[in-house]
């Protein structure tokens, strides 16, 4: 590690170290995982046709196995090969097409975790402009523009704006952590800030949908009737598949957040002050750890686990209320074992009246 403190990494010909065996794992787990996650949105897709947010997961998840197809190859080369990604090279290729790599798939997986919760917000809270606004070529045209722009940005390195070095052991590149010119601290700003906003956004649209879910679920059990009965069924089943959605969601990305804000903090750290080389590494695994992730966590929630958790959530609700209810029809019932005790048990009558506590 102190090698890579003094920059001599950045240069380095051979390996420093290091073991192969992480990267193995990483890479076998991180292309069965995709590879699974596809084989089941492509059966999804034959039972029903696909929704523009199964079309966003897809793409998600394909970038995914491209990314980890990008890089991990490359790092098992220079283990076979004793052979540091500068010294595969003569003219850099290899380093300069992993930190291309690590920066457009960064931004990329981000991007379209942003669309993804942007279309869910719009769904549930502005379904008039969902329906005349969003659609699959819609989301097609916006993958494609959020692939342009990241490959346009991510190659302004290579024209001077920014810059891939390498680091310890001598199998990873990414973007210069402690920029000395001024363009290239601009670049790291300007990088940091991109994938800032994105997270940022991307919480704000997940929470703004949590709020409606919970608006609509509160609409629904305000508004039982004998003649709506069959209709708040639907809506039921309309909430848990959104339900099924923003869970999905969320816990992908609690992921990325979890992967990739170190890495936007140490940024902006390093702009200011030179940090040790350990944070910066640990901030560089974590980035290249989201794309093993996030297929597992589709495979782990996809349908029915989210359903069943949905499902717990009304019955237990339900429970709560006919509990409230008859609470406040028979209130001699209930009584604490402990007076004055307001957090007391409840000790419950049978009263034999059907559907009551005790009964």
């Amino acid at each position: 590690m102190a090698a890579d403190s003094n920059g001599s990494c950045h240069e380095q010909p051979t390996l420093s170290g290091g073991s192969p065996t992480t990267t193995a794992f990483m890479f076998s787990a991180g292309v069965l995982g995709n590879v699974v996650a596809l084989i089941l949105l492509e059966l999804r897709r034959r039972k029903q046709p696909a929704s523009l947010f199964q079309v966003l997961v897809t793409s998600l998840v394909f970038t995914d196995l491209l990314g980890t197809f990008s890089v991990s190859p490359l790092v098992l080369t220079a283990y076979f090969r004793n052979e540091s990604l500068i010294g595969m090279s003569e003219r850099r290729l290899v380093c300069g097409h992993f930190g291309y790599a690590m920066t457009f798939f960064s931004m990329v997986t981000l991007a379209i975790l942003l669309f993804m919760a942007v279309e869910r917000w719009l769904s549930i809270g502005h379904p008039y402009c969902y329906e005349k606004r969003m659609s699959k070529r819609c989301g097609y045209i916006t993958i494609a523009l959020i692939y342009l722009f990241c490959a346009l940005f991510s190659a302004t390195p290579f024209f001077g704006f920014g810059k891939y070095v390498q680091y310890c052991p001598g199998t990873w590149c990414f973007v210069d952590m402690r920029p000395t010119a001024t363009e290239h601290k601009v670049f790291n700003i300007i990088y940091a800030s991109c994938l800032l906003i994105m997270i940022v956004c991307t919480v704000l649209c997940n929470a703004s949908v949590i709020y409606h879910l919970s608006l609509m679920y509160r609409r629904r059990k305000a508004h039982r009737s004998s003649v709506r009965r069959q209709r708040g069924h639907k809506r039921q089943r309309s909430i848990a598949k959104e339900v099924e959605h923003l869970v999905l969601l969320g816990v992908m990305t609690i992921a990325f957040v979890i992967c990739s804000l170190p890495l936007v903090i140490q940024l902006y750290i390093n702009i200011f002050d030179h940090c040790c080389c350990e944070n910066n590494r640990i901030a560089l695994l974590l980035v290249s750890a989201n794309p093993i992730i996030d297929p597992w966590v589709f495979i782990i929630l996809s349908p029915p686990v989210p359903r069943l958790l949905w499902d717990k959530m009304c019955k237990t609700a339900k429970f709560k209320s006919t509990q409230e209810k008859v609470r406040s029809i028979h209130p001699v019932l209930y009584q604490s074992n402990a007076p004055g005790d307001l957090g007391g048990s409840v000790m419950k009558v049978n009263t034999g009246i059907p559907g009551t506590p005790g009964s």
